[in-house]
């Protein structure tokens, strides 16, 4: 693994990035540069926008409209591509096709607090997971990373429906983001968030 940071390292998400929590999906993937990924996707009307805020009001346009509007930015050899109230990242149909010879890592979560986190690999779904509930693993490897999983902020055992589960809810997005750090060697971090250089479009598949 290439990143080390815990769910603490991402408390700078809920203070300045309240909207984008309510509703988001955050995807990494290797290999493939924002212009080709949004060809992938069936994107149209590109424009180009700076920064993950700057991202939400078209997001929320082209939702009305059914449209999924999609933010890609060239990081390192990764693209980062950042939904608001979407969830193409962890959509197999999308992302199995473009993991094929790469490494594809989303994360996601909606405003019913249902969530996800899916690693791709190849062509295939190697863990894909709900974060409130850890303990329950999907995939052709879903236990290569419990290790990394418990570092990064996640409970793994089966959490007691009558316990106080607010604090440990709260951190779950964090985790998600320190794991996706640890398979990426990306860490997303407030500044990147604010300067971010993004290849838009409203995405036609899955």
């Amino acid at each position: 693994m290439t990143g080390m940071t815990t769910a603490a390292d991402y408390g700078w998400l809920k203070e300045r990035y309240q909207l984008l929590l309510e509703a988001y999906c955050v995807t990494l993937v290797r290999g493939l540069g924002p212009e080709e990924l949004l060809r992938e996707l069936g994107a149209e009307a590109r424009i180009h926008l700076v920064g993950v805020e700057a991202l939400s009001g078209p997001s929320h346009e082209a939702s009305r409209s059914g449209g999924r509007f999609v933010g890609a930015a060239a990081l390192d050899g990764w693209t980062l591509m950042v939904e608001y109230n979407g969830y193409l990242g962890v959509t197999e149909e999308a992302m199995l096709p473009l993991s094929r010879g790469r490494r594809v890592v989303s994360h996601f979560l909606n405003v019913n607090a249902v969530d996800r986190f899916c690693w791709y690999e190849d062509g295939d779904l190697r863990l894909d997971f709900q974060p409130l509930f850890a303990d329950e693993r999907y995939g052709s490897h879903p236990d290569e990373l419990l290790a990394e999983m418990r570092e990064s902020g996640f409970d793994l055992a089966e959490r007691d429906e009558d316990g106080d589960h607010d604090a440990y809810y709260a951190s779950l997005t964090g985790a998600s983001f320190a794991l996706a750090h640890r398979l990426t060697g990306i860490r997303l971090t407030p500044e990147l968030f604010a300067t971010a250089e993004f290849r838009c479009g409203v995405a036609q598949s899955g």
